[in-house]
């Protein structure tokens, strides 16, 4: 008969239903109960359903969706859910719903394996997939075995504990204090049910959950309180958490700012040393087919017809030798191993100042920064409810004047505190520090009671009795409680609330002394003033009010005795205390670190504008200015809301966004993004994963951070301290200025090589630098030389520098300054000795270019001291701080003597006498003294090459007045018309 009803509900309902969705005609819901009355109702027996408007429902808490649904019964129904005994657990049914609406897991990639990484090292020299590798791995490792956790279900009328991710659609969940929710649902049934939606939507306070005014509940959240029952209504991808993590585990290819230039540098760079090769090449085949080159013996080495063959064959192998030798010389194959070890070095150093970077490149993108976007809860504030302010009557009470109160008036507010409380406190037998439970209000409230106030919660606990209790309200927002003194059988009632509810109850107020004064206008104003004042300060305002009575029994309707309604008059106000979620200690310093710095700092939170705006204030993000501009705090819907114009033209100003959701926050760091800034953002909950993706550069909190907001971000900030983060940005910085001087000290080396080999094969038709002793430079000096200068430390002077942002090019005028100045007189003095060494030290052609080679050795290492420091002229600042430093210099003089004088066939070299060795010496060490006077002259701000855009773009709209002055449709008048 069953089977017939529900046979005759389901064609009646597909006939009228609206969007799929089982609801229709008024008569229809009296045959729920039925239904829900099986035991079990097949899945395959299911209406179709509109899933995406029941996923909705639930993310976006549509209380009207859920009356159309006719509430949770009527859910229920619709997805053959019986409520007290769940679904059938087999394995057929399971599996229907599993193919029906989902899994319960998000699609996460795989971490890349070894083969990639070694892959992408070969593809793409300054990768770092290799170097993340390993990192990679045991964070997917940790990742999936912190996941993986037992939840209670009931399935057949029997509870039992399953996975997480076999949880489907249609289960009864049973919940528990300390429970993460696992699924998106609705609340059956329970008791003083709330839960701490911090992770998703940023808000410390914990939300009570019910089955009337909010029944909806969300994965990813925690139960902070009570127990509760809950129907499963979307699991996986298809939950508020899944959409979240669709958004963060997207794949980008993005490249890092500093990737992007030098990929651009030695895309250019190659460029130049092919072409100069090709020249070399031509030029070099032309003078010996022309006759125009001897061999040693001073004939000419092409003769027409007359020549060898093997000759020939030589000569030309000699001279691509020689091209081949300036493309080695002109392409920087040590950058990419001076990245790396860069990184690699301050990775290390990082983690020693509690940052962990789980990706390299993440340290010197840090040093790009811009913008930092930085979570508030958990992040700028402790995540911790404090009492700050307390005010007894109308008088403001300090750890002072806190030992002067009244014995009495401590008494009351112990029975007020510990006994009007829906939290405990737990004195460990150790002794340690106590421990206390219940919502962030309750817990500051606990906490202060006992260490300000001297509260023994088990005392107070002996020696009174609860009568009656009047729980929280959220539309009286009161709690309130009777007790009976055991000593001498007094009743006193205690209320507890919101500080206007509460003073609206008293009469009188209590002063320190225990002096009961009456409260007459004047009074209350003064008090209600004080209350408005701790509320302009962001304070989240209770008050305590207490009255002694007699004790009445009256009989109700069956002559039962029952107590009364607790009184709700004629109180008297015991005090006021002020809580707040404070900033954590140096955030405040940090934030002015990056503000001098140039990063400009903006907070997202989902707390309210007041909290906020307070906050930011504090916290210096804004400034001490009560009228602040509109437009620097704003909501996140009014943000949601803008055009996209709008909200490009207004980006920049914002320094405060309340009340926004995660995809606010991914909003606003889009747009950052597509105004040109390298963004970094700080957050611990899972409401920050998809910002923490989407950003230049993401940094996580190692202790409050849940596992979703770790496995998003690039850096960890272990200790939580937001300070760190100015510490990530100040190592960040050290990494970008150490590859800059790293750049400078190589390109030093490839210019005077490139020019000079370049000179000197054109003119003489051979070169004076071999391709072995190329080699050998490059080698130590990009190997040791890269590690020398990785090596250096952060300084103060880092952080007075602005930004150097996304467009900035890598290489400054200041960088051009000093590598053209020293690299001229490289080429000055090297060319000197080709032409003239020979007569000036009466030497042979050997021994000259051996000290030609020994002279250009040399003045890479004193030129290795200049670049230590780009713009300052002492650059022996802080040497003898940087061992490794001292000790590669010293390591690659002695591998030079040996190459001079021990390897006299493999390098072409002769040995040098004394006298020889000396004159080397001083000659590289004239680049010290250049490098000081150099640091004198001034360089434009503007870059180099933007000087050149002008001519080349006023010779383009000259071409195209010419040519296209009509042509709509031509490419190049477009583009001078953008221009």
């Amino acid at each position: 008969m069953l089977s017939l009803v529900r046979e005759i509900i389901v064609s009646e309902t597909n006939s009228y239903q609206h969007s799929g969705i089982l609801h229709s005609v008024p008569y229809t819901i009296l045959d729920v109960e039925s239904i829900s009355s099986q035991k079990h109702v097949p899945v395959s027996s299911i209406p179709g359903i509109d899933k995406k408007r029941l996923t909705e429902m639930v993310k976006e808490k549509d209380s009207a969706a859920l009356r159309q649904f006719r509430g949770v019964k009527g859910v229920a129904t619709a997805l053959g859910t019986n409520l007290e005994h769940g679904i059938d657990g087999d394995d057929s049914e399971v599996s229907l719903r599993r193919d029906m609406f989902g899994s319960n897991t998000y699609d996460k990639p795989p971490p890349r394996g070894f083969y990639f990484s070694c892959w992408m090292l070969l593809k793409t020299p300054p990768s770092l997939s290799s170097c993340n590798f390993r990192q990679e791995t045991q964070f997917y490792k940790l990742s999936r075995i912190s996941s993986n956790i037992k939840i209670d279900v009931v399935r057949n009328g029997h509870r039992q504990q399953i996975s997480i991710f076999d949880i489907v659609v249609g289960d009864v969940v049973s919940l528990k204090i300390g429970d993460q929710i696992p699924a998106d649902g609705l609340f059956l049934h329970g008791h003083s049910f709330q839960v701490d939606e911090s992770s998703m939507t940023g808000e410390s306070d914990h939300v009570e959950v019910n089955s009337t005014s909010n029944p909806f509940l969300l994965s990813g959240s925690k139960v902070a309180d009570g127990y509760a029952r809950m129907l499963v209504t979307s699991v996986g991808m298809n939950t508020a958490w899944g959409e979240m993590m669709s958004s963060i585990t997207r794949g980008s290819n993005e490249r890092t700012p500093l990737q992007a230039r030098l990929d651009k540098l030695t895309s250019s760079i190659g460029k130049i040393g092919l072409s100069v090769a090709f020249l070399v090449l031509v030029v070099m085949l032309i003078r010996y087919f022309t006759k125009n080159t001897k061999n040693e013996n001073g004939m000419t080495e092409y003769r027409g017809s007359k020549t060898d063959t093997n000759d020939l064959l030589n000569s030309i192998v000699r001279i691509v030798a020689a091209a081949v030798t300036i493309v080695v010389v002109a392409i920087p194959e040590g950058l990419p191993l001076a990245v790396t070890l860069t990184l690699a070095y301050s990775m290390k150093r990082m983690m020693k100042d509690q940052a962990m970077v789980r990706k390299l490149s993440a340290c010197e993108t840090m040093g790009s920064a811009t913008v930092i976007c930085t979570d508030k809860t958990g992040t700028l504030t402790l995540n911790q409810m404090q009492v700050t302010k307390f005010w007894l009557g109308q008088e403001p009470i300090d750890e002072v004047s806190c030992r002067g109160i009244s014995p009495a008036i401590l008494e009351l507010f112990h029975q007020g505190v510990g006994l009007n409380t829906t939290g405990s406190v737990y004195i460990p037998a150790s002794g340690s520090v106590p421990e206390f439970s219940g919502s962030p209000t309750e817990k500051a409230i606990l906490s202060w009671a006992v260490s300000e106030m001297g509260m023994d919660m088990g005392r107070v606990k002996q020696s009174y009795t609860i009568l009656h209790v009047e729980t929280f309200n959220s539309e009286k927002k009161r709690s309130g409680v009777s007790i009976k003194e055991l000593a001498d059988n007094t009743i006193h009632v205690h209320w507890k609330g919101a500080a206007e509810m509460i003073l609206g109850m008293c009469s009188d107020y209590y002063e320190s002394s225990g002096i009961i004064k009456s409260m007459d206008e004047d009074g209350r104003s003064k008090i209600e003033r004080i209350i408005q004042g701790m509320a302009a300060s962001s304070l989240r305002c209770i008050a305590f009010a207490h009255k002694k009575i007699r004790e009445e029994l009256i009989n109700n309707d069956n002559g039962e005795n029952m107590r009364p309604k607790l009184q709700e008059d004629g109180l008297t106000l015991l005090g006021i205390v002020g809580i707040k979620d404070p900033c954590r200690p140096g955030a405040k310093k940090a934030v002015e670190i990056c503000k001098s710095a140039g990063v400009s700092i903006k907070m997202i939170t989902g707390d309210n504008v007041f909290t906020a705006k307070a906050i930011a204030t504090e916290c210096g993000i804004l400034e001490m200015d009560p009228e602040v501009d509109s437009g620097v705090v704003v909501e996140g819907v009014e943000f949601r809301n803008y055009t996209h114009e709008e909200r490009m033209g207004r980006v920049d100003e914002i320094r405060v966004m309340a009340r926004s959701s995660p995809f606010d926050k991914l909003l606003m760091v889009q747009c950052l993004k597509q105004k040109g800034h390298v963004v970094a953002v700080t957050g611990d909950g899972t409401n920050d994963a998809p910002a923490l993706k989407e950003a230049d550069i993401g940094l996580s909190m190692g202790i409050q951070g849940t596992e979703v907001a770790k496995e998003s971000s690039d850096i960890v900030i272990l200790d939580d301290n937001f300070t760190s983060v100015a510490t990530v940005l100040r190592w960040g910085r050290c990494v970008y200025n150490n590859i800059q001087k790293f750049i400078q000290f190589q390109l030093t080396v490839n210019v005077a090589a490139l020019v000079i080999n370049f000179i000197a094969a054109v003119s003489a038709g051979e070169v004076p630098l071999t391709a072995v002793q190329l080699l050998w430079v490059n080698l130590i000096m990009d190997t040791l030389g890269a590690l020398a200068l990785a090596t250096e430390r952060p300084t103060d002077e880092l952080m007075q520098r602005p930004p150097v942002g996304r467009t900035e090019p890598l290489i400054t005028n200041i960088m051009w300054r000093n590598l053209l100045a020293q690299a001229l007189y490289q080429i000055a003095i090297l060319l000197t000795l080709q032409f003239r060494g020979e007569s000036i030290f009466n030497a042979s052609p050997e021994v000259n270019d051996t000290i030609i080679f020994n002279t250009f050795v040399l003045c890479q290492v004193f030129n290795e001291f200049n670049a230590r420091k780009l713009e300052e002229q002492n650059v022996f600042k802080g040497i003898h701080r940087n061992h490794l430093f001292l000790g590669i210099v010293g390591v690659t003089i002695a591998l030079q003597i040996v190459m001079v004088e021990f390897l006299k066939k493999f390098a072409s070299t002769e040995k040098l006498n004394w006298l020889q060795w000396t004159v080397c010496i001083l000659i590289a060490a004239v680049s010290w003294p250049i490098g000081w006077v150099v640091k004198l002259m001034p360089v434009p701000g503007k870059p180099f090459f933007s000087y050149l855009k002008r001519p080349i773009s006023g010779f383009r709209r000259a071409m195209c007045s010419i040519y296209h002055r009509k042509s709509s449709s031509c490419r190049l008048a477009n583009e001078c018309r953008r221009s």
